[in-house]
């Protein structure tokens, strides 16, 4: 590993935009698949791993979903996500659960919210990671069941819960072509008069006219890939004046989605440019072969980015999370003071 690899590495990161489910180990889906007497078409999960459209990496992804029978799976995949991820330098992250089909075959929001939170507390005991939640509605099961879910969650964290205190919001994922987002606005018009934060996935198949509707009719803070937006100058330069966050992946982008043939294409550094704050993050990082190390060092390179250029895309990520005033201003701290230690170490190295 050269030294501004390990240096990228060790540089503190934030993630808004990833997966629980995406992170899970190839050996623990096989390991979970078995004790859930789920059958996998292979024994080598990552032969599964190649996608040519976002909906053909969602069935990958379903299928992996799938083995999470129960609260210790659940625990086990958060604790698992968290100590594979500070092996690259993360320090905190909202973490994403879509629970719609664990639900539907008779699993209980609370019990997963318990187990996921049983795990994010191991993990921070042994790695000082700290994992918030996000609790996705999947599209693909339409808007009565992601009400039925956030009422649920609204009712777990009025009767506080186990593990209700790590969820900060919910967001909207899954398969984005024929779906409206407005057909959502009654789960998400609930979270925010609940006190939940919002986001969800946008643009990243569809015109720059769903990332308008996810924040003028869904009311979210943020927007997970908006990789359109480009397409709408009007609200691209919006989303610069109102600092709304977009939280993109650009390797996932290529290896899921197949937006672009290569990485140089993609328009993240023009976001930027812009005034943008797009963050960086991996998605699902399991089923795409990628870590925040890889991400953050093909970025630089693909961009011709510097250093600098590195560490406030890091410190991005703190604007971009929902942590309150003062954690971000600690977390910035911490970031910056680890950064110039760094780039001491480069400069003498």
């Amino acid at each position: 590993m050269t030294a501004i690899t390990e240096a990228l590495r060790r540089l503190p990161k934030v993630e808004l935009h990833c997966h629980v489910e995406g992170t899970m180990r190839p050996s623990t889906v096989v390991e979970l698949a078995s004790k859930n007497e789920i059958e996998l078409p292979t024994s080598d999960p990552t032969q599964l791993y190649r996608y040519t459209s976002l909906d053909t990496f969602l069935e990958i992804f379903w299928l992996v979903q799938s083995v999470l029978g129960d609260g210790d799976d659940w625990a086990r995949l958060a604790y698992e996500s968290a100590v594979d991820g500070a092996e690259h330098g993360l320090v905190y992250r909202e973490s994403f659960f879509t629970p719609a089909r664990h639900l539907d075959a008779g699993q209980d929001l609370g019990d997963i919210v318990a187990g996921l939170a049983e795990g994010c507390v191991a993990a921070e005991e042994a790695t000082g990671v700290r994992i918030m939640l996000i609790a996705d509605i999947d599209r693909a099961y339409g808007p009565g069941p992601g009400l039925e879910m956030v009422q649920r969650l609204v009712e777990l964290r009025r009767a506080n819960a186990p593990g209700t205190d790590r969820v900060l919001g919910i967001g909207l994922d899954s398969t984005e072509l024929g779906v409206d987002p407005t057909d959502f606005a009654p789960a998400f018009e609930l979270a925010g008069r609940s006190g939940l934060r919002r986001t969800s996935h946008q643009g990243e198949v569809t015109p720059p006219t769903t990332i308008r509707a996810g924040v003028d009719v869904l009311g979210c803070e943020r927007i997970d890939h908006g990789l359109s937006l480009l397409d709408d100058p009007e609200l691209t330069q919006r989303f610069v004046d109102e600092r709304i966050p977009l939280t993109v992946c650009p390797n996932s982008n290529i290896r899921i989605a197949n937006a672009y043939p290569r990485l140089e294409l993609h328009p993240y550094a023009r976001m930027r440019e812009l005034g943008l704050l797009a963050t960086l993050n991996t998605d699902d990082p399991a089923l795409t072969d990628l870590d925040l190390t890889y991400e953050y060092r093909s970025v630089m390179d693909a961009f011709g980015y510097t250093w600098d250029d590195m560490v406030t895309i890091a410190l991005d990520g703190v604007e971009g999370s929902w942590l309150d005033p003062t954690d971000a201003g600690a977390l910035r701290a911490r970031i910056t003071a680890d950064a110039d230690q760094l780039a001491s170490s480069l400069a003498t190295g």
